[in-house]
């Protein structure tokens, strides 16, 4: 005959099993929450939502409108680079050259210049400055800076003591969005074929793509849109 003891027994048992089983189930739905194969997925999800018009815009940086962004590290410390849409505008970068340590930067004057097909590509600084550092690793690979442009792919760190008044001639969020989209139109007026018919498709855009809409004269549509003054 069972006692109430008995039934007391098995009752609690069933429940100790139904919380374990509740616990270890968090326990697994959290590690995949917070595990590698879900952050990886919660980065390619950013970085889809970071794409505008077919080029990565992430809107943690500012752009000048040359093509270069500035990232505020410290109060007056600053990380500078090209955009995608200029890695992407120019394709396969052979060589960056940039000033020393210790050079004095103007913004929207000369900064540094690319080398592509042995043709040099200036571009203009986003803000004013001195440099701290250069990355090293771009002189032995290059072509980090089309792999990776906002991240393994910097160009300089820099002192930039008006950083909080260069940001105001700099865009951000919702207006960068509109400039990239229209720079994307300005590409796609050209009536290259090929090139919209990329876009009409959903793909994105191809390396190189000054040298898809002129083969001669992509370093001059290039310089167009980086703000150079052909002299």
């Amino acid at each position: 005959m069972n006692t109430l003891l008995d039934y007391m027994t098995r009752t609690l048992g069933i429940e100790y099993l139904i919380a374990v089983v509740f616990i270890v189930g968090f326990v697994l739905y959290w590690r995949f929450l917070t595990g590698p194969e879900q952050m990886r997925v919660r980065e390619v999800i950013r970085r889809i939502r970071d794409v505008v018009g077919g080029f990565v815009l992430p809107d943690h940086v500012f752009y000048h409108q040359g093509h270069a962004w500035a990232r505020i590290d410290d109060k007056n410390v600053a990380t500078i680079g090209l955009d995608d849409f200029a890695q992407k505008l120019v394709g396969k970068i052979d060589a960056v050259h940039m000033p020393g340590v210790g050079s004095p930067l103007r913004q929207g004057e000369k900064g540094w210049s690319l080398e592509v097909n042995s043709r040099p590509i200036d571009m203009l600084s986003p803000v004013d400055g001195e440099i701290l550092s250069v990355n090293e690793e771009l002189i032995n690979s290059p072509e980090t800076v089309n792999t990776d442009p906002y991240g393994k792919g910097w160009l300089m760190k820099v002192r930039a003591p008006r950083i909080s008044a260069n940001v105001k001639s700099l865009l951000s969020g919702d207006l960068a969005k509109r400039w990239i989209e229209e720079a994307r139109e300005n590409l796609l007026s050209r009536g290259n074929y090929e090139l919209g018919l990329m876009y009409q498709d959903g793909g994105l855009p191809v390396d190189g793509m000054a040298r898809n809409l002129d083969p001669e004269r992509w370093d001059t549509i290039a310089k167009e849109f980086f703000l150079i003054t052909e002299e």
